[in-house]
């Protein structure tokens, strides 16, 4: 019997050996000397008596048994040999009482080399072991800004904290996201229970995820089962049946092909032209077209959050255009209780769209779009790639840079104010499109910035007064504690009074409107099958979704000149970020006359030179700071260690 093993395992070696030559790839095991000179290797890490999985160990450490094995690690010399027998031997061994002695190996970038013990390696291999138990010695990468070497640094960070080397992903963000998806960002390290019962979930997940993937599957079991993380919890994952875990992965299938993508996402910067119906169906008879349900979930209430009664008057502006087509509900104060279960209400109520208006309720949105399929889930944010939800947003950022302008012009002495809410994708494009804005108008302007996320508006706000600071931009919407009112918009505060200069307007309920049409005649329907990945909408003043209004306080000159610029954006004749202009750095971004790309504009995560001030860190954020970061925050402000 133990002939036949050897001969069965020699054959997998020679016909993986003539698929890498006719490859034109090397048909044997790589040699880690052969990359990483000796010395280093020498100065590596003990990480002592490690249980390391076989799918790892992929070459030796140096040359001297390389011509004995294939490159699938499956022997290839000849039967009868001193070799072969040896081999068999070891597979006796495994079969009565297994391998026990551990093997030596070096790790570098999370993959495993050699150094003694390639027989036993080669026949658990054969037998499709999972693991085997090896001294480890890590050798570190030398520093480099290439994209493999910092995802293999934020898995030597997780696994300071974890001792989990059998789980891998794609993104080096992926690792945190983990953690905190575990509610386990503390940076403790893990105890024994704590390690097993996380590798018994994996490897659960794992057995369920292989079973239905392809063989050519790029995607890792970690990205699939980060993803399901994401939609179900950490919680339910770990209580789930592999048979459960497979009925989930089918349901959120989608999902996990986009992470394999790993494409843009489809950003729709316009509305698409709304195609017409033909001469036909205007003359055949139809019946009474069923009215749409839609509703809306709230991050607060109307009567004390300026953001949430923008909307509320949206919902209310939409029920209005589109009556007698639309019915609609809303849900305040959602946040306060069980969000999953407001929104299963809401769909149990017959409502097939639902708004979710806040990013921190995009985890429960993407859960309901899983589980209710014939629901259209929309949440209000921007840059998230989920096939299932729709996200939409406006171009805040043409308003902002409007009002730099009229800012620029109005300031004597080129010190600008500005207080932003949140350090998340789109509005960094902002406060960067009011600098440029400003600069424009005052090329000595500098913007000082300030983060109602930080400080509270109040407190943001008289920093800069005391600064002698008297032109400020404050928050984009209006807030309704009593200690916020006067954080709005674009003002001249001086020593008595503060006179209001101009606001950005949000137009929820043209966008409302807007998105509702387009499901009722289909058109967003077929946008989203189109687009094969995350769908985001980010509309502007062309659209007609965001817009910005005078004060009178505010000189009929400025207003000219910011009825110029209104036009040319609604016309798409101007941009804000106009190539090339400098970052804080001194870095020059773009070259040429040419106009940042929305994917650009979106994922900005820098300042432009004109800014006195930084990107909050993660830790100096207020608790719902953290909480929207976590969803959309800018990678400055991210709690995973990758800071500029």
């Amino acid at each position: 019997m133990l002939d036949g093993y050897y001969k069965d395992a020699r054959k997998l070696a020679l016909k993986e050996y003539r698929a890498c030559v006719s490859r034109g790839q090397s048909p044997c095991l790589p040699v880690m000397d052969d990359f990483i000179p000796t010395e280093r290797s020498a100065t590596g890490q003990n990480l002592g008596l490690v249980q390391v999985p076989c799918r790892f160990i992929v070459g030796t450490k140096t040359r001297g048994r390389v011509n004995a094995f294939g490159p699938n690690f499956m022997p290839i010399l000849d039967e009868g040999t001193e070799f072969a027998d040896k081999w068999e031997t070891l597979c006796q061994a495994h079969l009565t009482e297994g391998i026990r002695d551990p093997i030596k190996v070096y790790e570098y970038m999370n993959r495993y080399y050699v150094e003694e013990g390639n027989k036993r390696v080669s026949v658990l291999k054969f037998f499709d072991a999972y693991s085997i138990p090896a001294q480890v010695i890590r050798v570190m990468p030398l520093p480099s800004d290439d994209e493999d070497v910092q995802r293999y640094l934020a898995f030597v960070e997780f696994y300071k904290v974890t001792k989990a080397n059998f789980i891998e992903l794609s993104d080096k963000k992926g690792y945190q996201e983990l953690l905190d998806l575990m509610d386990d960002s503390d940076g403790a390290a893990w105890d024994d229970d704590k390690r097993s019962r996380f590798a018994s979930v994996y490897y659960s997940f794992e057995k369920a995820f292989l079973s239905m993937s392809r063989k050519d599957q790029k995607i890792t079991p970690g990205d699939a089962m980060l993803s399901y993380m994401e939609i179900y919890g950490y919680e339910q994952l770990s209580g789930a049946t592999t048979d459960e875990i497979k009925t989930n992965l089918k349901k959120m299938w989608e999902e996990v092909a986009l992470k394999e993508q790993n494409s843009a996402i489809d950003v729709k910067a316009d509305p698409a032209e709304v195609k017409k119906p033909n001469v036909l169906s205007k003359l055949l008879p139809i019946g009474k077209p069923s009215v749409l349900k839609a509703a809306f979930i709230y991050d607060g209430t109307p009567e004390k959050s300026g953001w949430v009664n923008d909307h509320e008057q949206g919902r209310e502006y939409a029920q209005k255009a589109l009556e007698g087509k639309v019915i609609t509900e809303a849900y305040p104060d959602a946040m306060s209780s069980d969000l999953n279960e407001v929104i299963r209400q809401a769909i149990e109520n017959g409502n097939k769209v639902i708004f979710t208006t806040s990013p921190r309720m995009l985890q429960a949105s993407l859960l309901a779009a899983v589980e209710y399929p014939d629901v259209k889930i929309l949440n209000c944010s921007l840059n998230i790639s989920h096939r299932y939800v729709v996200t939409y947003y406006p171009r805040m950022y043409e308003v902002k840079f409007i009002l730099g302008v009229l800012a620029g012009s109005l300031s004597d002495s080129g010190r600008i104010g500005y207080v932003c809410d949140y350090p998340i994708y789109g509005q960094i494009a902002g406060v960067n499109a009011f600098a440029l804005g400003a600069q424009m108008a005052n090329p000595r302007a500098k913007i000082f910035l300030e983060w109602s996320s930080v400080k509270g508006a109040k407190e943001a706000a008289l920093s800069l007064q005391r600064q002698n600071i008297h032109v400020i931009s404050s928050q984009d919407t209006a807030r309704f504690l009593e200690d916020d009112r006067s954080s709005f918009g674009l003002s001249h505060v001086g020593e008595d009074k503060t006179d209001l200069l101009a606001v950005p307007v949000w137009k929820w309920g043209v966008y409302y409107e807007e998105i509702l049409s387009r499901m009722l005649d289909k058109t967003m329907l077929n946008e989203y099958e189109e687009s094969k990945g995350a769908l985001n909408y980010f509309w502007g003043m062309s659209a007609g979704v965001v817009d910005i209004e005078y004060a009178p306080a505010l000189p009929l000159a400025s207003r000219r000149f910011g009825d110029f610029f209104r036009e040319s954006f609604i016309r798409h004749n101007a941009t804000p970020f106009l190539t090339p202009f400098y970052n804080q750095n001194g870095e020059v971004v773009g070259e040429g006359q040419k106009f940042l790309s929305t994917e650009e504009i979106i994922n900005m995560d820098y300042l432009v030179d004109n800014i006195v001030g930084s990107i909050p860190v993660y830790e100096q954020l207020s608790e719902i700071g953290k909480d929207t970061v976590d969803v959309v925050g800018v990678e400055p402000s991210q709690k995973d260690g990758s800071r500029t």
